[in-house]
């Protein structure tokens, strides 16, 4: 699919002239990696691999909210000024299903572990959810968004990367457009901006009235070739859909993100009083996922200098779960252009360990509209949305097309 701008090699364009760690431009991205390393085809289906998280630092809550309570999970403390990363799931998942292999890769927990994550489940989603009463309202897609400061004011973060997928990352959206100061950067991974159709709307009930809710949603989730090419991957969510999530109440969650509006965004300049998103962000999807057309219309409709469009090669409509290696490269770099820089643990780097610091915020100049950091526990900066290099290099434009 071709896009306005160049496409050019990921490492090119994340690394925007701003790493300063020694001999990371010559870091490639690892080769594929199975999912779920180690387990065949049996295993994965009788397995709860999934829901299994690796340690026990997490703690669940359950916040009181405008719109009712909301589940959430956290691990952490606020530090200073450093944000949260607080992530939203698809419709049919829960944080567990949507998020744990990407949180339990190693390359990435040594990223988390410098920050308070924070899963948000959407309501009635949780493992062991109960089910709602008859009559039930679910709340809409924008007050979904509206439930997310009490969960910031619950915790006392100043302000949140989200990481959202599918529904989630519309929810995160609308969360940023309603209350931009709580964030500070969006890595929004198949996200579609457009409501409904009446085709479309139609098109949903007749699916409803012919399949199971779990095979529809996996329609959803995934590409018609990964459903018929992709067996184990697909029965294995298959089962955990219909086993793990409350079946009533994903229904409600389903027909609630069908029902969504336009998120009404609009890049800079090209209508009058355009809004969009003020905070970098980075789109996702796979170059085989069924979201494809819809983070690409997103693409199109925010600001071209804050913006980062990653499209992986090899990769459905799960990034996360399928190529967890390639995207925690990704938002490591993201991270970096946000100004914030880690030195982490890398095998790929001079044949050995890189030893693992801290993830704190660059400390010099940036550009000529942005203002310059002594530390991450200082007042807070603005987020960088152009690049320079210790060299002097022109700023570059932030927003492309790469594929990895």
């Amino acid at each position: 699919m071709k896009l306005l701008g160049h496409r050019i090699e990921l490492l090119t364009g994340l690394l925007l002239h701003d790493v300063t760690m020694a001999g990371l431009q010559e870091l490639r991205f690892p080769e594929e990696k199975p999912l779920l390393r180690g387990l065949d085809a049996t295993e994965l289906e009788n397995s709860d691999t999934f829901l299994l998280a690796e340690d026990t630092d997490w703690k669940e809550h359950d916040i009181e909210t405008p719109y009712g309570l909301l589940h959430v999970v956290i691990r952490g403390s606020p530090k200073g000024n450093r944000p949260a990363i607080l992530t939203y799931h698809d419709v049919g998942l829960n944080h567990k299903l949507c998020f744990n292999t990407f949180f339990n890769f190693e390359d990435m927990q040594e990223i988390t572990k410098h920050f308070v994550v924070c899963h948000v489940d959407a309501p009635g989603q949780q493992v062991g959810a109960s089910q709602f009463p008859q009559g039930y309202q679910f709340p809409s897609m924008e007050q979904l968004a509206a439930m997310l400061p009490s969960v910031v004011q619950h915790f006392g973060f100043k302000y949140v990367i989200g990481i959202g997928v599918g529904a989630g990352a519309y929810v995160l959206a609308k969360f940023a457009l309603i209350f931009p100061d709580l964030v500070e950067g969006l890595v929004l991974m198949n996200i579609d901006p457009n409501g409904k159709g009446w085709i479309d709307w139609a098109a949903t009930k007749l699916s409803g009235l012919t399949s199971t809710l779990p095979d529809t949603v996996l329609s959803h989730l995934f590409s018609q070739e990964e459903l018929m090419n992709n067996a184990e991957l697909v029965q294995s969510y298959r089962q955990q859909i219909g086993n793990v999530v409350n079946q009533a109440n994903l229904q409600l969650f389903w027909n609630m993100y069908n029902s969504r509006r336009d998120l009404d965004i609009n890049r800079p300049g090209t209508a009058p009083n355009a809004r969009t998103l003020r905070c970098p962000v980075m789109l996702v999807v796979g170059d085989n996922a069924p979201a494809e057309d819809g983070v690409v219309e997103c693409n199109s409709k925010l600001d071209p200098t804050t913006t980062t469009f990653l499209k992986m090669a090899d990769s459905g409509g799960l990034p996360q779960v399928t190529q967890p290696g390639k995207l925690t490269e990704a938002f490591k770099y993201f991270l970096q252009g946000m100004g914030y820089i880690a030195y982490l643990k890398d095998r790929r780097l001079s044949g050995g360990a890189v030893p693992s610091a801290s993830m704190t915020r660059l400390a010099r100049s940036r550009t000529a509209s942005l203002t310059s950091a002594s530390s991450v526990e200082g007042s807070r900066p603005q987020a960088c949305t152009h690049s320079e290099s210790s060299d002097g290099l022109g700023q570059v434009n932030h927003t492309m097309e790469v594929s990895c």
